[in-house]
């Protein structure tokens, strides 16, 4: 499998959203970008992350408006991250773990580098089991 600095560098730039953002203007990110989650950055430096799931259990559930309401208000503030020496398999069981959709890669100076969903990951290990299967065919018949 490619290690995660390819998984990120092969995906658009990450979208981010401040947390004093609204949370009307972090759920027209997601659907501009046709994504599920966002990172939340203050001052260049991760303190959350705000995705449908918040949206769902924090705002709509409790009858809050979206427009008046700040990303900080609800965003997830434990973030579970990951660096660039954890494998696919690693991303996966931490994510299982954690249930957990969405994943950010921290550099060694805990700067962003981008994030995995599980779709990116599943996709990888999908890709991964294809090539080996066609190699195995590959050698059978020859």
């Amino acid at each position: 499998m490619r290690p995660l600095k390819q998984l990120i560098d092969g995906k658009p730039s990450t979208v981010m959203v401040g947390p004093d953002d609204t949370v009307f203007t972090a759920l027209n990110l997601l659907a501009q970008f046709d994504i599920g989650a966002l990172l939340v950055l203050e001052q260049g430096r991760l303190v959350g992350i705000f995705s449908e799931r918040d949206y769902a259990r924090k705002i709509i559930l409790k009858g809050k408006a979206s427009k008046d309401t700040a990303v900080r208000e609800i965003m997830s503030e434990k973030v579970s991250c990951v660096t660039l020496k954890q494998t696919v398999e690693d991303c996966m069981a931490l994510m299982t773990d954690k249930r957990i959709r969405h994943l950010p890669v921290i550099g060694p100076n805990e700067e962003v580098l981008g994030i995995l969903s599980i779709g990116d990951l599943v996709k990888e290990v999908i890709s991964d089991q294809k090539f080996t299967i066609e190699q195995l065919v590959s050698y059978i018949q020859n």
